[in-house]
């Protein structure tokens, strides 16, 4: 996405009060349903309400207060259209506004796509309008966002800053809140100017027309559906920069899940499984730290030796170290290792709604949660104070070393609010890991 400058014809949403797009007309409405989806819609095109089977919350559950409408620009004066209905099913109807001279249909497709059609004789500039109030999740780590799917995908807060782009591409827009999308696909042949102003997103081409079609979808975020309902839909679920592992790691929870039917067994199989994929890359780096532990007593030695020399330490240092095999920094090699599973199995648990309300066993009732008596946090912070005392630390000073005894304190604070699975997910990780560690101790003793 691209910045755009500003200027005379620009999109200005901020200036959109929906208070003051409502009709001026009589209001009608219209219901269409098939058999999974129910909604009714207004003369102004704006959804008033929609149920899927694909969630069992409502567009009105979901946000608090919303607005969505098709207003028509001229000259960047805002009209609104004001459509009357011929029911021909079900789930279509014929639209006509003769003031404007719009023709078009709504159609309730099989494939749960709400579609609408739009087309004139003469050029007219379509514009579609989104409001929400600003919602905040329990945890207040989610909050409901404006999102634009183009060349990758934009994620603005509700309320929070002003943005102005130009799209060459823009595929869909739409509102994002407690995992689900209530989305507008659009057509991808067309250019078009985007606004966001507080709790506005206003969009409209770039060109005048003379047919507009776009679709509406309302989905609860499953990674699989959202993929099924194609027109990169999927990007909703932001992965991030970690897509790369986060979805493979997806893959396998839904796997073990499959087997175990416990989101909680899942990972901990994972993880396991993803320890001895990583064991013959992690399998020098704990065999050198052995070594570190043997050579201990002689760089005692000479430290004590050449105690007044520090240049003469440190070279007889790195002799021993050469003479012995050793790698002082061997040890950082299986921490960097598990970084970016780490994050990706954060987005993984974060961002994905099939671990939403999945339990665990005992007091862990959701896995994308906190522990709510923080004892996974707590046994995390213990597993890694262990693994510590396996790590030898001799190239560093007392204060340092003081330091790192502080961190599995530091990393279980910082784990105390974060979802309960991921912690399992470092707690099962660092017992394997201890584990393999001895094993290596062993072997090369």
């Amino acid at each position: 996405m691209s910045d755009v400058s500003k200027t005379d014809d620009k999109v200005q949403a901020k200036n959109v009060n929906p208070e003051k797009l409502k009709p001026k007309y009589k209001e009608e409405k219209i219901k269409l349903s098939n058999a999974n989806v129910a909604v009714e819609i207004d003369n102004s095109l704006s959804i008033v309400s929609l149920t899927s089977a694909n969630s069992n919350l409502s567009l009105n559950d979901i946000f608090d207060q919303h607005f969505n409408k098709v207003i028509l620009l001229d000259n960047n004066k805002k009209k609104e259209a004001h459509f009357s209905f011929n029911k021909i099913s079900d789930s279509k109807v014929e639209i006509v506004d003769t003031e404007d001279n719009l023709t078009g249909s709504i159609i309730l497709k099989d494939d749960n796509f709400l579609e609408f059609n739009l087309k004139s004789e003469q050029n007219f500039v379509p514009s579609i309008l989104l409001s929400s109030s600003e919602q905040e999740m329990d945890d207040g780590q989610k909050y409901n966002s404006f999102v634009a799917y183009g060349n990758d995908l934009e994620i603005i807060q509700v309320g929070d800053e002003d943005i102005e782009k130009i799209e060459s591409k823009l595929e869909w827009v739409g509102l994002d809140f407690n995992y689900h999308l209530f989305g507008f696909i659009l057509d991808k042949n067309l250019l078009y100017k985007m606004q966001t102003q507080g709790n506005n997103l206003q969009l409209a081409t770039i060109m005048p027309v003379q047919q507009f079609n776009y679709q509406v979808l309302l989905i609860k975020k499953n990674y699989d559906d959202l993929i099924s309902a194609g027109n990169n839909l999927s990007k909703a679920v932001d992965f991030g920069m970690w897509e790369i592992i986060a979805v493979p790691i997806l893959r396998g929870l839904q796997y073990f899940y499959s087997l175990f039917q416990n989101y909680g067994i899942a990972i901990i199989v994972l993880t396991i499984l993803i320890r001895f994929l990583t064991f013959p890359l992690q399998y020098k780096s704990f065999k050198s730290m052995k070594k570190m532990q043997v050579i201990q007593p002689e760089l005692k030695e000479i430290k004590e030796k050449y105690k007044d020399n520090p240049q003469k330490v440190q070279q007889e240092t790195m002799a021993l170290f050469k003479k012995a095999g050793a790698n002082p920094l061997g040890g950082c090699l299986p921490m960097l290792l598990q970084m970016p599973v780490f994050f990706a199995f954060y987005k993984v648990l974060f961002t994905s709604v099939e671990l939403v309300d999945a339990p665990f066993y005992f007091w862990i009732s959701d896995l994308s949660e906190k522990d709510p008596f923080y004892i996974l946090p707590v046994l995390m912070g213990l597993a890694m104070f262990l693994n510590m005392k396996l790590t030898p630390s001799t190239t560093m000073d007392p204060a340092q070393q003081k330091v790192m005894m502080l961190m599995p304190v530091m990393f279980s604070l910082f784990m105390i609010n974060l979802p309960s699975g991921l912690t399992l997910y470092i707690l099962i990780s660092t017992i394997v890991g201890m584990l393999q560690q001895l094993f290596v101790y062993k072997k090369t003793a």
